[in-house]
């Protein structure tokens, strides 16, 4: 790319102050393909950073999390700001584990643009494209880094045709690669014709050899056709067609038009001390500013829709917080997007957060005053005077706001909808490991829920169980760690309860007998009852059949509440009774000794004498299951679902290439699902679950479940 002219629509130069200086761009890519050392290769070439590579004590300038640096790896969304020609940029480091998507979503929303990053020398693979279709989803425009090629493996021709068999239409190359004598020496520009030699360190501009004339040829050919095709200009193709001069600043222009559209996907490429330049240039020239950015749907905080809200710095406030974090000195810090109005440090504004109280975020409205403000590189806090529209910064002092969260003027609330959540689909149960962890347990954990809303925290009160409902075992592992190191919570897993349930095998007639005098007041009480199973779903009925009065009519609620009681405790393994019908026909009073309470532990004996005479089955949980996997791994899916008892009820294609199959599996197979599936797919296939009724366990199982666990 060359020859853009830098001026803006209103003959203005952009600049950092205003919206159209300010490109934010998310990195996306599976873990490995080198997004944090691009970034570093980005931030040394603007003179951010004075060097690449990892300073003393391991961390790299990017490492935003003491769990990145002891894990080598990136597991949050991190900000890394920079300049270029008096353009600001804000690159968002993404997770490239499926574990973290919920971090990648966030970015997603913070951006306005995405570089995708992949490996030449790996190629792609499934989470590779399932990445891309998450952009996709959201209509995100997007460019192609193929890194790494000047790795010993490297294969550009392969990696590039890859990428346009995987992405599909409108993937086409910016720059091909030099290589002499095995070594990657500099890059061709197929719109400008040059070639940027890297040889000496610094870059130099030539003329490419005539032996690259038929490849530049071939290459610039198909970009040139893939450029005119999305241009606005129809005239443009019959022009090429002809043979016609087609002049390199229109091409540039309409480039830019399709990558903002969404519709085309230029390639580059990186090495170490190659291609930063060029990236920075597409980057500047060809991504969209924030004022190209459509902003999501914006309502007041009682739902009603707000119209005429625009990235306009003078406008009024709107901010969203896509990332929280806790620092144990300065406490909670939260990263920000402000799409309209300005935010400016100690001013107070509205926090409003919704639709999360399933995973433990309560909904909110309250009026905060803000820290300090600041522009973070890695775990490094630059202070800034202000952030206006479509900017982003780090603003400290948000005790209340959490992920997902809208800031915006105290005199105008208002609500933007939040992206879309993934659900947490492994459950993992954990226990503090003394009574100092205990006591400090619940206090992290709102903290961890606050920062993380892909975390789901469940007490259940029937298993007596802490479940931390999480992405995946690499989330789980991020968890844990960040409860022990920066919370100094130290607890354990513990073998999760699946919560089961009890009914009768049969009808049966049994008495309850509660007669005692122990001299004065005693008690006297009989019930005979009848109980029978009834159909799953069927719950519980009470039949009162008693004629005569032989039970006084205000005992007879005594004796269902006694029923219900056993039923709530069980009456063989220690779980709930469900689908029972009980009928009660007969029994016996005493005008002074019968009492409610009596009769409350008579109807508890009967349905105990119950259990002794027939069988009680155990009920396990039958959930609904969706999954949606790559055609190629639908047989081994199905498979496995065999193996867990699980029965298919049917597949359907979705989309090219993809299938979803759905079954019915019980709940005790499935509670790793989360992990299986991911290693049965290589990291593409995704599920869903809902709860769908109760069926007996098979007879295998139950005897090694007969008893609840403590």
């Amino acid at each position: 790319m060359a020859e853009k002219n830098p001026m803006g629509a209103a003959g203005r130069a952009p600049t950092a102050d205003r919206a159209d200086g300010i490109r934010n761009v998310a990195l996306v890519g599976h873990s490995g393909a080198g997004k944090t050392t691009l970034v570093e290769h980005l931030l040394a070439a603007t003179g951010t950073i004075q060097r690449t590579g990892r300073v003393e004590d391991g961390t790299t300038v990017s490492d935003f999390d003491e769990v990145e640096v002891r894990q080598q790896r990136s597991v949050n969304l991190s900000l890394a700001p920079m300049v270029h020609n008096g353009i600001k940029i804000n690159l968002l480091d993404t997770p490239g584990y499926a574990d973290f998507v919920g971090d990648l979503r966030a970015g997603l929303r913070a951006a306005d643009a995405a570089l995708f990053v992949v490996s030449a020398s790996d190629g792609i693979d499934g989470l590779t494209q399932m990445l891309w279709e998450e952009c996709a989803q959201v209509g995100m425009p997007r460019a192609v880094v193929i890194t790494k090629i000047d790795h010993q493996r490297a294969d550009f021709d392969e990696v590039l045709a890859a990428c346009q068999d995987v992405f599909g239409d409108g993937v086409a190359p910016l720059y091909l690669p030099v290589v002499t004598n095995g070594h990657v020496n500099g890059l061709i520009g197929l719109l400008s014709q040059k070639f940027y030699n890297y040889a000496t360190g610094t870059r130099q501009e030539k003329e490419p050899g005539a032996e690259y004339e038929s490849q530049i040829e071939e290459y610039r050919g198909s970009l040139i056709e893939g450029i005119i095709q999305e241009s606005e200009d129809e005239s443009l193709m019959d022009r090429y067609l002809s043979g016609d001069h087609i002049e390199t600043k229109v091409l540039i222009d309409d480039l830019e038009k399709a990558v903002c559209k969404g519709n085309f996907y230029p390639v580059l490429c990186s090495g170490m001390g190659i291609g930063a330049a060029e990236i920075l240039e597409l980057i500047t020239q060809g991504f969209p500013s924030p004022l190209e950015h459509p902003l999501a749907e914006i309502t007041t905080v009682d739902g009603k829709p707000v119209q005429g809200i625009s990235c306009d710095a003078e406008g009024s406030l709107v901010a969203e917080v896509v990332k929280t974090t806790s620092d144990p000195y300065v406490g909670r810090i939260s990263l920000v997007r402000v799409f309209s109005g300005t935010l400016r440090p100690d001013m107070t504004v509205h926090v409003s957060g919704h639709g999360l109280a399933d995973r433990g975020h309560e909904d909110h409205d309250v009026d905060e005053r803000i820290g300090t403000l600041s522009s973070p590189l890695g775990k490094h806090q630059r202070t800034v005077a202000k952030a206006i529209a479509g900017d982003i910064v780090a603003v400290a002092k948000l005790s209340r706001a959490e992920t997902g969260d809208t800031l915006s003027d105290v005199e105008r609330p208002l609500l933007m909808t939040a992206w879309t959540m993934p659900d947490p689909l492994l459950p993992v149960a954990i226990r503090a490991k003394s009574k100092a962890d205990e006591d400090k347990l619940s206090q992290a954990l709102g903290r961890l829920v606050a920062e993380d809303p892909t975390l789901r925290l469940e007490n259940n009160a029937e298993t007596r169980q802490l479940v931390l409902w999480c992405m995946g075992e690499a989330h789980t592992d991020v968890l844990l760690d960040r409860l022990a190191k920066r919370h100094g919570v130290e607890v354990e897993r513990v073998d999760l309860r699946v919560p089961l349930r009890e009914t009768f095998g049969g009808k049966c007639q049994a008495m309850g007998r509660n007669v005692k005098q122990t001299g004065g007041h005693g008690q006297y009480a009989i019930c005979h009852i009848e109980v029978e199973p009834l159909p799953s779903g069927g719950g519980f009925e009470f039949v009162d059949k008693i004629v005569g009065g032989v039970v006084p009519r205000q005992f007879i609620p005594s004796v269902e509440k006694g029923v219900r009681a056993q039923m709530d405790r069980g009456v063989h393994a220690g779980y709930p009774m469900v689908d029972v019908r009980v009928t009660l026909y007969d029994g016996k009073a005493h005008s002074v000794d019968s009492s409610d309470m009596a009769f409350q532990i008579a109807g508890q004996l009967a349905m105990k004498e119950c259990a002794q005479k027939v069988p009680v089955l155990l009920l396990e949980p039958v959930d609904e299951v969706s999954i949606l996997v790559a055609d190629d791994y639908v047989g081994s899916v199905m498979s496995d679902l065999s193996s867990r008892r699980g029965r298919v009820l049917g597949t359907e294609p979705v989309g090219t290439g993809r299938t979803l199959v759905k079954a019915e599996v019980p709940e005790l197979e499935i509670t790793r699902y989360a992990i299986d599936l991911r290693s049965m797919s290589h990291g593409t296939g995704t599920f869903t679950r809902s709860f769908l009724r109760y069926e007996p366990l098979p007879s295998h199982l139950a005897g090694k479940l007969s008893t609840a666990s403590e």
